[in-house]
């Protein structure tokens, strides 16, 4: 008993500083956000306390609402973007020729910063001499658009980036999980005389299924709360076209110096995080898992 005793104040003591990091970093700042949204406050003065006005502001400001929306197009969109990144997947485990070089290639975009990317992307949508543009005036267009000043153009401008930016992260994964099913089980079905069409969809798709289910998650929720990219290419311009929950929260906290209504912002942010996540989770549950 003694010794079973001492086994569970060892690993207590191994726990015990990862857990106070995760406390520290994670859970004391999702408190503190909460706490700051109930307070009128400019970052720097004292706090004045002003219960949920900050919240119950958020449900009438259409400029919140724009701005979630275009976090859930965001999200819509990397969710179908899944389906890219699964297929190409499927064809660099199936053995071809160049698929160490094709797999370097996807990564090379996880080695570029945010800022970098951005920056990148701001050359090839530039109105004037861009390589986009360039390209169209090439091929016969005479008033090529300017892709990051027209509203109507601007939010699906920046998903192509966001896009590419992912797309070796989520590969890399799905190529991972397909090289883990066992070669017998694939020669089985070969045997079996099925075409490579249908050993992919249902052999390898629903072996890798809750590998999918959490990628599903990640782009989801990463949808939700992207910022960086975003506010370095457009600022959430032009007029708020391209706006979403992060960067306005960023204005609000950071330009107009109100860190109460920033962080109400926030806390809003991460309840509408944990809420895509159990939508996600209880949509995506197979009769098989067991609820504990």
């Amino acid at each position: 008993m003694n010794k079973v005793m001492s086994n569970k104040w060892i690993i207590a003591m191994y726990v015990l500083p990862a857990l106070l990091l995760i406390l520290v970093l994670i859970y004391v700042p999702i408190i503190l956000t909460g706490y700051y949204g109930l307070m009128k406050w400019d970052g720097i003065g004292e706090m004045d306390f002003i219960g949920l006005s900050n919240y119950t502001r958020l449900l009438s400001d259409g400029k919140f609402w724009g701005s979630a929306l275009n976090s859930l197009l965001l999200a819509i969109f990397s969710l179908l973007s899944l389906i890219g990144y699964l297929a190409i997947s499927l064809v660099l485990a199936a053995k071809i020729k160049g698929a160490n070089l094709l797999r370097k290639i996807y990564l090379i975009p996880m080695l570029l910063s945010s800022v970098a990317i951005a920056q990148l992307w701001l050359k090839i949508y530039h109105p004037s001499n861009g390589l986009l543009n360039s390209l169209l005036v090439f091929f016969g267009v005479d008033n090529p658009p300017a892709w990051l000043a027209e509203p109507s153009l601007v939010l699906g401008a920046i998903f192509v980036p966001i896009i590419w930016q992912y797309a070796g992260f989520y590969i890399l994964i799905y190529y991972a999980a397909l090289k883990n099913i066992p070669d017998s089980v694939i020669e089985a079905a070969k045997i079996d005389g099925a075409s490579p069409l249908q050993i992919a969809y249902k052999i390898k798709i629903p072996l890798i299924m809750g590998v999918i289910k959490v990628t599903i998650v990640l782009a989801f929720v990463g949808s939700l709360k992207y910022f960086d990219l975003i506010y370095v290419m457009t600022g959430g311009g032009p007029n708020g076209a391209s706006e979403v929950i992060a960067s306005y929260m960023y204005k609000q906290a950071f330009n107009s110096y109100n860190f109460g209504y920033g962080s109400a912002v926030g806390f809003a942010l991460l309840l509408l995080c944990l809420l895509a996540t159990v939508v996600i989770q209880r949509l995506t549950r197979t009769d098989d898992e067991v609820e504990y």
